[in-house]
Protein backbone atom coordinates (compact mmCIF):
# COMPACT_ATOMS: atom_id res chain seq x y z
CA UNK A 1 0.00 0.00 0.00
CA UNK A 2 0.61 3.56 -0.61
CA UNK A 3 0.54 6.14 2.30
CA UNK A 4 0.21 9.19 1.26
CA UNK A 5 2.79 12.31 3.25
CA UNK A 6 4.22 15.26 2.01
CA UNK A 7 7.17 16.46 4.30
CA UNK A 8 8.16 12.86 5.96
CA UNK A 9 11.33 12.08 6.83
CA UNK A 10 11.04 8.45 7.36
CA UNK A 11 14.65 7.12 8.46
CA UNK A 12 15.20 10.11 11.07
CA UNK A 13 11.70 9.28 12.93
CA UNK A 14 12.58 5.87 12.86
CA UNK A 15 15.51 5.95 14.36
CA UNK A 16 15.31 9.21 16.54
CA UNK A 17 14.73 7.05 19.76
CA UNK A 18 11.00 6.75 20.18
CA UNK A 19 10.72 3.08 19.08
CA UNK A 20 13.00 0.13 19.37
CA UNK A 21 12.01 -2.31 16.75
CA UNK A 22 13.04 -0.73 13.51
CA UNK A 23 15.69 -2.01 11.53
CA UNK A 24 17.39 -0.88 8.00
CA UNK A 25 17.30 -3.34 5.24
CA UNK A 26 18.16 -3.14 1.54
CA UNK A 27 16.76 0.19 1.16
CA UNK A 28 13.53 -0.19 3.30
CA UNK A 29 12.77 -0.26 7.07
CA UNK A 30 11.65 -3.51 8.49
CA UNK A 31 9.76 -3.57 12.14
CA UNK A 32 6.81 -5.08 13.81
CA UNK A 33 3.90 -2.45 14.68
CA UNK A 34 0.66 -3.50 17.23
CA UNK A 35 1.45 -7.20 16.21
CA UNK A 36 1.77 -6.97 12.47
CA UNK A 37 5.44 -7.06 10.82
CA UNK A 38 5.95 -4.18 8.15
CA UNK A 39 8.40 -3.10 5.48
CA UNK A 40 8.13 0.72 4.73
CA UNK A 41 10.40 2.70 1.86
CA UNK A 42 10.76 5.98 1.92
CA UNK A 43 9.15 7.77 -1.54
CA UNK A 44 8.95 11.45 -3.24
CA UNK A 45 5.23 11.64 -2.23
CA UNK A 46 5.12 9.21 0.82
CA UNK A 47 5.56 5.75 2.53
CA UNK A 48 5.24 2.79 0.61
CA UNK A 49 4.58 -0.63 2.71
CA UNK A 50 4.26 -4.03 2.31
CA UNK A 51 2.35 -5.88 5.31
CA UNK A 52 -0.25 -8.74 5.77
CA UNK A 53 -2.84 -7.02 6.90
CA UNK A 54 -5.00 -5.06 3.99
CA UNK A 55 -6.43 -2.64 6.61
CA UNK A 56 -4.53 0.53 6.72
CA UNK A 57 -5.63 3.19 9.75
CA UNK A 58 -3.63 1.42 12.05
CA UNK A 59 -0.18 2.16 10.02
CA UNK A 60 -1.36 6.13 9.21
CA UNK A 61 -1.81 6.31 13.10
CA UNK A 62 1.26 4.70 14.08
CA UNK A 63 3.56 6.52 11.52
CA UNK A 64 1.12 9.81 11.96
CA UNK A 65 1.14 10.42 8.74
CA UNK A 66 -2.02 12.86 8.11
CA UNK A 67 0.30 15.22 10.17
CA UNK A 68 0.85 18.66 8.83
CA UNK A 69 4.31 19.25 10.01
CA UNK A 70 4.99 22.64 8.49
CA UNK A 71 1.84 23.60 10.75
CA UNK A 72 3.54 22.36 13.59
CA UNK A 73 6.36 24.09 13.02
CA UNK A 74 5.04 27.12 12.46
CA UNK A 75 3.62 27.02 16.43
CA UNK A 76 7.58 26.53 17.48
CA UNK A 77 8.83 29.73 19.16
CA UNK A 78 11.08 32.31 16.86
CA UNK A 79 14.00 31.48 17.95
CA UNK A 80 17.23 30.56 15.99
CA UNK A 81 17.81 27.38 18.30
CA UNK A 82 14.57 26.00 16.91
CA UNK A 83 14.96 26.99 13.33
CA UNK A 84 17.82 25.29 12.83
CA UNK A 85 16.85 22.09 14.76
CA UNK A 86 13.70 22.23 12.16
CA UNK A 87 15.93 22.99 9.53
CA UNK A 88 18.42 19.75 10.19
CA UNK A 89 15.25 17.63 11.03
CA UNK A 90 13.08 18.65 8.55
CA UNK A 91 10.11 15.97 8.24
CA UNK A 92 11.02 14.72 11.86
CA UNK A 93 7.25 13.01 13.13
CA UNK A 94 6.62 11.68 16.77
CA UNK A 95 5.34 8.07 16.53
CA UNK A 96 1.66 7.03 18.52
CA UNK A 97 2.87 3.61 20.03
CA UNK A 98 0.90 1.34 21.40
CA UNK A 99 1.30 2.19 25.23
CA UNK A 100 1.87 -1.21 26.66
CA UNK A 101 5.09 -1.80 24.67
CA UNK A 102 6.11 2.12 24.64
CA UNK A 103 5.38 1.57 28.44
CA UNK A 104 7.78 -1.44 29.04
CA UNK A 105 10.52 -0.25 26.19
CA UNK A 106 10.97 2.86 28.29
CA UNK A 107 11.50 0.90 31.53
CA UNK A 108 13.96 -0.88 29.60
CA UNK A 109 15.54 2.25 28.22
CA UNK A 110 17.27 3.59 31.28
CA UNK A 111 21.17 4.54 31.35
CA UNK A 112 21.71 2.66 28.24
CA UNK A 113 22.35 3.75 24.58
CA UNK A 114 19.88 3.13 21.52
CA UNK A 115 21.88 0.03 20.46
CA UNK A 116 21.53 -1.56 23.38
CA UNK A 117 17.70 -0.81 24.14
CA UNK A 118 17.22 -2.40 20.66
CA UNK A 119 19.19 -5.73 21.84
CA UNK A 120 17.55 -6.08 24.70
CA UNK A 121 13.81 -5.48 23.93
CA UNK A 122 14.87 -7.60 20.55
CA UNK A 123 15.40 -10.65 22.71
CA UNK A 124 12.22 -9.88 24.89
CA UNK A 125 10.38 -10.19 21.78
CA UNK A 126 12.09 -13.26 20.41
CA UNK A 127 11.74 -15.26 23.38
CA UNK A 128 8.35 -14.68 24.97
CA UNK A 129 6.37 -13.02 22.00
CA UNK A 130 4.66 -14.95 19.32
CA UNK A 131 5.98 -15.14 15.84
CA UNK A 132 3.76 -12.73 13.25
CA UNK A 133 3.17 -13.83 9.67
CA UNK A 134 6.20 -12.28 7.57
CA UNK A 135 8.99 -13.20 4.74
CA UNK A 136 11.42 -13.35 7.62
CA UNK A 137 11.77 -13.98 11.13
CA UNK A 138 9.44 -11.65 13.53
CA UNK A 139 7.76 -11.57 16.91
CA UNK A 140 5.08 -9.32 18.67
CA UNK A 141 6.08 -7.73 21.79
CA UNK A 142 4.92 -9.88 24.59
CA UNK A 143 1.71 -8.78 26.49
CA UNK A 144 1.75 -7.69 30.44
CA UNK A 145 0.15 -10.97 31.48
CA UNK A 146 3.35 -12.87 29.05
CA UNK A 147 5.61 -10.78 30.92
CA UNK A 148 4.02 -11.05 34.50
CA UNK A 149 4.15 -14.81 34.39
CA UNK A 150 7.89 -14.83 34.08
CA UNK A 151 10.42 -15.04 36.62
CA UNK A 152 12.74 -12.72 37.42
CA UNK A 153 16.10 -14.56 36.23
CA UNK A 154 13.82 -15.36 32.30
CA UNK A 155 14.29 -11.55 32.04
CA UNK A 156 17.61 -11.24 33.52
CA UNK A 157 18.69 -13.34 30.42
CA UNK A 158 17.46 -10.40 27.95
CA UNK A 159 20.38 -8.83 29.49
CA UNK A 160 18.13 -6.07 30.72
CA UNK A 161 19.58 -6.27 34.58
CA UNK A 162 18.41 -3.94 37.34
CA UNK A 163 16.01 -3.32 35.07
CA UNK A 164 13.96 -6.72 35.16
CA UNK A 165 12.18 -6.58 38.72
CA UNK A 166 10.69 -3.18 37.79
CA UNK A 167 9.40 -4.15 34.23
CA UNK A 168 8.00 -7.52 35.98
CA UNK A 169 6.43 -5.43 38.67
CA UNK A 170 4.93 -2.70 36.32
CA UNK A 171 3.77 -5.83 34.16
CA UNK A 172 2.17 -7.14 37.32
CA UNK A 173 0.34 -3.78 37.85
CA UNK A 174 -1.15 -3.57 34.07
CA UNK A 175 -2.17 -7.53 34.62
CA UNK A 176 -4.11 -7.22 37.40
CA UNK A 177 -5.91 -3.72 36.12
CA UNK A 178 -3.90 -1.83 39.02
CA UNK A 179 -2.97 0.51 35.50
CA UNK A 180 -5.31 0.95 32.93
CA UNK A 181 -3.23 1.81 30.02
CA UNK A 182 -6.49 2.29 28.24
CA UNK A 183 -8.21 4.94 30.20
CA UNK A 184 -4.76 7.36 30.56
CA UNK A 185 -5.84 9.15 26.97
CA UNK A 186 -9.01 10.17 28.62
CA UNK A 187 -7.48 11.93 31.39
CA UNK A 188 -5.76 14.93 31.94
CA UNK A 189 -2.04 15.18 31.50
CA UNK A 190 -1.17 15.90 34.65
CA UNK A 191 -3.36 12.89 36.00
CA UNK A 192 -2.39 10.15 33.39
CA UNK A 193 1.34 11.35 34.75
CA UNK A 194 0.79 10.53 38.14
CA UNK A 195 -0.76 6.63 37.19
CA UNK A 196 1.98 6.13 35.05
CA UNK A 197 4.56 7.14 37.95
CA UNK A 198 2.88 4.44 40.03
CA UNK A 199 4.60 1.77 37.88
CA UNK A 200 8.01 0.33 39.12
CA UNK A 201 11.20 2.16 37.55
CA UNK A 202 9.14 5.05 36.10
CA UNK A 203 9.44 8.92 37.46
CA UNK A 204 8.62 12.01 35.39
CA UNK A 205 11.45 11.66 32.34
CA UNK A 206 9.51 8.02 31.22
CA UNK A 207 6.30 9.04 32.07
CA UNK A 208 6.53 11.94 29.34
CA UNK A 209 7.97 9.99 27.20
CA UNK A 210 4.86 7.41 26.82
CA UNK A 211 2.56 10.33 27.46
CA UNK A 212 4.24 11.55 24.40
CA UNK A 213 5.41 8.89 22.10
CA UNK A 214 2.21 6.78 23.22
CA UNK A 215 -1.03 9.49 23.92
CA UNK A 216 0.04 12.04 21.90
CA UNK A 217 0.05 14.55 24.93
CA UNK A 218 1.92 17.54 23.33
CA UNK A 219 2.31 19.19 27.17
CA UNK A 220 4.90 16.08 27.65
CA UNK A 221 8.63 17.38 27.31
CA UNK A 222 11.26 15.01 28.48
CA UNK A 223 14.08 16.11 29.99
CA UNK A 224 16.63 13.63 29.83
CA UNK A 225 20.63 14.47 30.80
CA UNK A 226 21.04 15.56 27.28
CA UNK A 227 17.95 17.84 26.84
CA UNK A 228 18.71 19.22 29.97
CA UNK A 229 22.32 19.64 28.86
CA UNK A 230 20.84 21.40 25.66
CA UNK A 231 17.98 23.93 27.54
CA UNK A 232 20.99 25.19 29.71
CA UNK A 233 23.63 25.52 26.95
CA UNK A 234 21.34 27.15 24.34
CA UNK A 235 18.43 29.21 27.35
CA UNK A 236 20.24 29.56 30.33
CA UNK A 237 24.19 30.19 28.75
CA UNK A 238 25.27 32.30 32.18
CA UNK A 239 23.34 30.59 34.89
CA UNK A 240 21.97 27.10 36.08
CA UNK A 241 18.20 27.35 36.23
CA UNK A 242 16.65 25.80 39.71
CA UNK A 243 14.39 22.40 38.46
CA UNK A 244 11.45 24.62 39.08
CA UNK A 245 12.99 27.40 36.84
CA UNK A 246 13.55 25.03 34.30
CA UNK A 247 9.81 23.01 34.38
CA UNK A 248 7.80 26.66 34.47
CA UNK A 249 10.31 26.99 31.28
CA UNK A 250 9.28 23.94 29.02
CA UNK A 251 5.91 23.58 30.14
CA UNK A 252 5.38 27.79 28.70
CA UNK A 253 8.08 28.71 26.48
CA UNK A 254 7.73 26.12 23.49
CA UNK A 255 4.21 26.53 23.10
CA UNK A 256 0.84 24.02 21.83
CA UNK A 257 3.59 21.58 19.75
CA UNK A 258 5.73 21.50 23.15
CA UNK A 259 6.45 18.11 22.90
CA UNK A 260 7.34 18.40 18.73
CA UNK A 261 9.70 20.87 19.90
CA UNK A 262 11.35 18.47 22.37
CA UNK A 263 12.39 16.10 19.78
CA UNK A 264 13.62 18.31 17.27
Amino acid sequence: MFLPAREYALGETLRSGQAFRWRAREGAWEGVVRGRWVRLKQETEGIRAWTASRERDWLEDYLQTRVEIERVTATFPQDPHLAGAVAACSGLRLLRQEPWECLASFILSSTKQIVQIQQIVGLVCERFGDRVPAPVAAYSFPSAERIAGLAESDLRDCKMGFRAPYLKATAEMVAAGEIDLESLSNMYVEQARAQLIKCAGVGRKIADCVLLFAYGFQQAFPVDVWILRALCQLYFPRRRPSAKRLLRFTQTYFGPNAGYAQQY
